[in-house]
């Protein structure tokens, strides 16, 4: 079995390859290529602008009788985009370019139409001044004339922008050593000014701080001693007013009336502690408090700032005084 990919073919002896039939093709055969329009152009039919770079399936053939220096010349057929109108055009190998045949005209050509008429400017000059010396000096002189014409023009531009523009360095640097220290000046001021107030803030906070200290530091005015009294006269309360009446009231709730037992109204006993329990009993007569008239003195003075009722948690009951007895 022969192998798939055969790179040798097998002649044999009698291979003849004159006796081989040969594919006889037109010479103007036409092929399909793909291809971009070298130019912009428009379409001599419907106005259609085809920009340069647009892609197009076009059919390539060979132009005959027409060659450069021994380089063929090749035609291509596209077809508007709009219409379907036929465009031509073909290569250019003397210029490097394409030229535009029939069905759209070439857009945006004035640069190439300028440099063409320098060209042939250019090429009438050589020929002139191949024959004829005189005329090869007389193009020097008008040359040098031409170009000692533009230097003049040149310096009188030179100087006229000079006069217009006239720039005075002292003057400019002068301005800016001013503006320069009016802006220093300005900076310093901006800074005493904060300075200033900083230093305003900062003597207003002292003071303040000063004066609240001071107020923290002054004692308080003693409160003078308040006991309720344990047999309230019911008139001096009805002569006080409704406000002393509410007051006593509010008392009884939340302590309870000590005068509830006549016999023990006058008996306050403190509580015992460690000390109280270390002195003798005789020594207790001059803690407690003295009964004049029926009302309770003062059992103990009171320090200033205490309220009368902390000091109720020195006092029992008078049921608790009147079952240690």
């Amino acid at each position: 079995m022969s192998e798939r990919k055969v790179l040798n073919k097998y002649y044999p002896p009698d291979f003849d390859p004159s006796k081989i039939p040969k594919l006889k093709l037109p010479k103007d055969r036409q092929y399909v290529v793909r291809l971009m329009a070298p130019f912009n152009m428009r379409c001599k039919t419907c106005g259609e602008y085809i920009y340069k770079g647009k892609k197009f399936n076009a059919r390539k053939e060979t132009v005959q009788n027409e060659v450069y220096l021994g380089l063929p010349i090749f035609r291509f057929y596209i077809k508007c985009t709009r219409c379907l109108a036929e465009i031509t055009f073909k290569t250019d190998p003397e210029n490097t370019d394409y030229t535009m045949e029939h069905g759209a005209t070439r857009n945006f050509q004035a640069e190439k139409l300028l440099e063409e008429e320098e060209k042939r400017v250019q090429k009438e000059r050589e020929d002139e001044e191949l024959n004829n010396p005189m005329k090869v000096l007389e193009n020097r002189t008008k040359d040098s004339k031409l170009e000692m014409e533009v230097l003049e023009n040149l310096q009188e531009l030179k100087d006229l922008n000079q006069r217009q523009a006239h720039v005075d360095f002292e003057a400019m640097l002068r301005q800016h050593r001013l503006s320069e220290e009016e802006r220093l000046k300005q900076e310093q001021e901006e800074d005493e000014r904060e300075t200033a107030a900083l230093v305003e803030e900062a003597r207003k906070r002292r003071l303040l701080e000063d004066s609240d200290s001071e107020e923290d530091a002054a004692p308080a005015p003693p409160q003078p001693a308040f006991l309720p009294n344990p047999n309230p006269n019911p008139t001096a309360i009805l002569d006080e007013g409704p406000k002393a009446k509410r007051k006593m009231e509010s008392w009884e709730r939340s302590v309870g009336t000590l005068g509830s037992r006549p016999q023990l109204s006058g008996l306050v006993v403190v509580k015992k502690t460690g000390l109280d329990r270390s002195t003798p009993q005789g020594q207790l007569a001059p803690t407690l408090g003295t009964v004049k008239n029926g009302k309770a003195a003062d059992p103990a003075p009171r320090m200033p700032g205490t309220s009368s009722l902390s000091q109720l948690g020195a006092y029992s009951d008078s049921e608790d005084s009147s079952s240690s007895n």
